[in-house]
């Protein structure tokens, strides 16, 4: 008769990402001592890290370039607005207006304004 004897269930070997990594890669075993094939998913995650740290850096630089570029535009345009506000100004003052008045033919009046109000009865 046969004997009954306890069978370990058997594990199934699941294809993970780094099963598949290594089956493609075949470290050798210098290579697997050095970097051993457990730490490759922090070794990944740490050189994820260093990516978006470096992308983070160029946008910032870049951001920075970019701010420099406009405080210059901002400070040429302030002093094009004041040199324009300084301009009307000027051409506004009432000397200059008749100067230009005269070459339409137009001028000042030599009499002061008269007030007129409406009379109560």
């Amino acid at each position: 008769m046969a004997e009954n004897t306890y069978k370990l269930p058997q594990r199934e070997e699941r294809g993970g990402l780094f099963r598949l990594i290594n089956r493609f890669l075949r470290m050798d075993t210098s290579m697997s001592e050095v970097i051993h094939v457990r730490f490759l998913p922090q070794i990944l995650f740490l050189a994820f890290l260093c990516l978006l740290y470096i992308g983070n850096r160029h946008y910032a630089e870049k951001k920075i370039r970019d701010i420099n570029v406009l405080e210059i535009e901002v400070e040429d345009l302030r002093a094009d607005y004041t040199t324009l506000k300084a301009d009307f100004m000027y051409e506004s003052k009432q000397s200059e207006v008749a100067k230009r008045a005269e070459g339409l033919g137009l001028t000042e009046s030599k009499e002061s304004p008269v007030l007129i109000r409406e009379v109560q009865e």
